[in-house]
């Protein structure tokens, strides 16, 4: 037998020669331990994607659980740990069942290595067409893992700032305070501010006339802030109580002060603007007639 029929034997037919076999019983056992050298594979690659699918679904969930820093709700965050879950699972079995079908058809005595090399080269093109879209869908997946922000949260992403309407592993869905909708690939996001995580933060500033009494201003922008936070209206808005600052500047035709509040998530804005109300109307009692008021900040929710 010449070497290159040697060749196309696989590694049974060899050592079945080195058992003492001859060449006719040899190829025997190799045809006939085929199926079951298959069969091994099959359930090998079988086993491996049901154990690494528990491994990793338990990765998961723990990734999840290290990175939920608010709470949202146990129902929410077990969903979003069995989406990514199932996502990083069929990345396994895909791998997994690949390997397999290339080590059936060496089995077989079908060589790889061309299908390899064209799969190669039909992947290096796809590649260079696709690497922002790779990109795109391990940073969603980051996005979603880590928790950086949900559908329903206020964010600001580079110079865009906008209410979370959708958010998947290629794209998050943004509309802004003006009605545009603005669509991001996650692999653009670097740098991403979330007003809805745990808590909110509303400042108020209010500018009073020169020569103004300060200290009854102070007071008296106290009591209404007092008043507000047992109003029924803003006291599940209000986490702690109004604080006034004090002088946050001061100014040719006045001084400017500073009252804040800490606010649940999504309750900044209109916390801020009934404590802009209450603070302009009890001034205007008091004959404190405020200058200004601070307006707004841009992407204020």
């Amino acid at each position: 037998m010449d070497q290159a029929a040697a060749e196309e034997h696989s590694y049974l037919y060899e050592l079945a020669r080195e058992l003492g076999l001859s060449d006719f019983w040899a190829e025997t056992a190799e045809v006939l331990l085929r199926p079951v050298q298959i069969l091994l594979i099959l359930l090998v690659a079988m086993l491996a994607t049901r154990l690494g699918g528990r491994v990793v679904r338990r990765s998961v969930q723990r990734l999840v659980a290290r990175s939920t820093a608010r709470g949202e709700g146990e129902a929410a965050a077990t969903n979003r740990a069995e989406t990514l879950a199932g996502v990083a699972a069929s990345l396994l079995r895909v791998a997994v069942w690949t390997i397999a079908f290339l080590l059936v058809l060496d089995t077989l005595g079908i060589n790889p290595g061309p299908l390899l090399a064209g799969a190669s080269i039909v992947g290096v093109a796809i590649g260079f067409g696709a690497q922002y879209l790779v990109r795109d869908f391990l940073s969603g997946f980051f996005v979603l893992a880590e928790d950086q922000f949900a559908v329903g949260d206020v964010i600001t992403v580079a110079d865009v700032t906008g209410t979370v309407e959708e958010v998947n592993l290629r794209v998050t869905r943004l509309r802004a305070s003006d009605g545009t909708v603005w669509f991001v690939p996650n692999g653009e996001i670097r740098k991403v501010g979330n007003s809805a995580k745990e808590w909110a933060m509303a400042l108020v500033d209010v500018t009073v006339p020169a020569g103004a009494d300060l200290a009854a201003v102070t007071a008296a922008i106290g009591e209404e802030m007092a008043a507000a936070a047992e109003d029924g209206a803003l006291v599940e808005a209000i986490l702690a109580a109004p604080e006034v600052l004090g002088i946050e500047s001061l100014g040719t035709d006045g001084s400017t002060l500073r009252v804040s509040v800490k606010t649940r998530p999504g309750q900044r804005a209109r916390v801020a603007r009934e404590l802009r109300a209450r603070i302009s109307s009890r001034l205007r009692r008091d004959g404190h007639v405020p200058l200004r008021q601070a307006t707004p900040t841009a992407g204020e929710d």
